[in-house]
């Protein structure tokens, strides 16, 4: 089987969480029998990447490949024919949307890597109204049609899926499950003397994205901290910019940007415990990377962190403040609700060897 993969993810942002697992599944694609594998993006021109994937004749800059024109260009004048002439069995898009426009090559099946539907139910940051509602409409068309038109949904949670089923009904008999791949941390952990972290600390990573609702643990982190002496000082992993101005001068408070792997790994496990107050979660995977070196996590109720998380993992509102507030009062001197090695356990579901496994059961689906 020739299996075509939609490489555009890795050319805007190569260390995205949507990136690593174009990874993984390249990675992954690459172990099965009998599986041809081919790359396909759009690329600067005289860009490397045009030496390790198909690509147009056209070029355009890397932090243009995905606006509406660009995106439209690729999948209607480019991808169709290109895949025609690549014999391509399968093609697979990893960002949502992105499958080619018609006439589709004949005997071809696809599928559309649906990491959550965000981008068409929630308000995201843009420059300004017009270009939010521009970019809104455009990913709310192209993914009706990569969901519509694909022979497979492939979503990372069941919360992903339901949510992709309540939105398009009509697809419910295509969507399936694939968790994604957590590798782990392969490098040491780094020595965070310089970073001056204080010797107990709560973790929070990933700042940007309003779903994320740092503002709201932050304000019920200030309350409880306000409240007892016991409650650590908190730790952020990307920008104080993403807060209320009143919020980023905090005592306690800090914010560390620049981050390398090696360093986010010692962050992890010198952590007193990660917390995860996102409202809108399509899987989590600071989670699973906390708990795969055994540290303990908190996380809000309601999307895919509830599946993702040990069942004795303490849960709160994503709204209730005050019921937050009196879970950090617990959690701040509370021992831990399981061993550092049941939490390394369960992260080892989302292992590779998993991941490979799934992936050969929907691939063997789809011959």
């Amino acid at each position: 089987m020739r299996v075509g993969l939609d490489y555009r993810t890795v050319g805007t942002s190569p260390q995205s969480g949507i990136s690593r697992q174009v990874y993984a599944l390249e990675a992954a694609l690459r172990t099965l029998p009998g599986i041809e594998l081919e790359r396909f993006t759009v690329a600067p021109l005289g860009d490397e990447t045009r030496l390790q994937a198909h690509c147009p004749a056209w070029g355009c800059a890397k932090t243009a490949m995905h606006q509406p024109h660009n995106r439209l260009r690729f999948e209607a004048g480019f991808l169709p024919q290109a895949l025609r002439e690549k014999r391509i069995d399968l093609y697979i898009s990893t960002f949502n949307m992105g499958l080619p426009l018609p006439p589709k090559p004949k005997g071809m099946r696809s599928v559309v890597l649906l990491h959550d539907l965000f981008q068409i139910t929630l308000n995201n940051y843009h420059a300004n109204r017009l270009k939010a509602l521009i970019y809104k409409t455009s990913d709310r068309l192209s993914i009706s049609y990569a969901v519509h038109s694909a022979d497979r949904v492939w979503t990372p949670s069941q919360y992903s899926a339901d949510e992709t089923v309540r939105l398009f009904p009509k697809a419910a008999g295509k969507v399936r499950v694939l968790p994604n791949q957590v590798d782990g941390f392969i490098e040491l952990a780094a020595d965070l003397t310089a970073r001056q972290l204080p010797p107990r600390y709560w973790l929070l990573v990933g700042t940007r994205e309003l779903r994320k609702n740092v503002p709201f643990l932050v304000e019920a982190w200030q309350q409880a901290r306000s409240l007892s002496p016991a409650v650590p000082e908190l730790v952020l992993v990307g920008s104080l910019d993403h807060l209320p101005e009143a919020q980023r001068s905090l005592p306690g408070i800090r914010a560390l940007s620049g981050v390398s792997d090696a360093e986010l790994h010692a962050l992890y496990r010198q952590a007193a415990r990660l917390w995860q107050p996102s409202y809108a979660e399509g899987f989590g995977l600071p989670v699973i990377e906390a708990l795969s070196v055994g540290t303990p996590v908190a996380v809000a109720s309601g999307t895919s962190l509830d599946e993702i998380t040990p069942p004795s993992a303490p849960r709160f509102s994503p709204t209730d403040g005050p019921a937050l507030v009196q879970l950090m009062l617990a959690l701040s001197d509370q021992v831990d609700e399981d061993s550092p090695e049941q939490r390394r356990l369960w992260a080892q579901r989302y292992n590779p060897l998993a991941y490979r496994q799934r992936l050969a059961e929907l691939i063997e689906e789809l011959k």
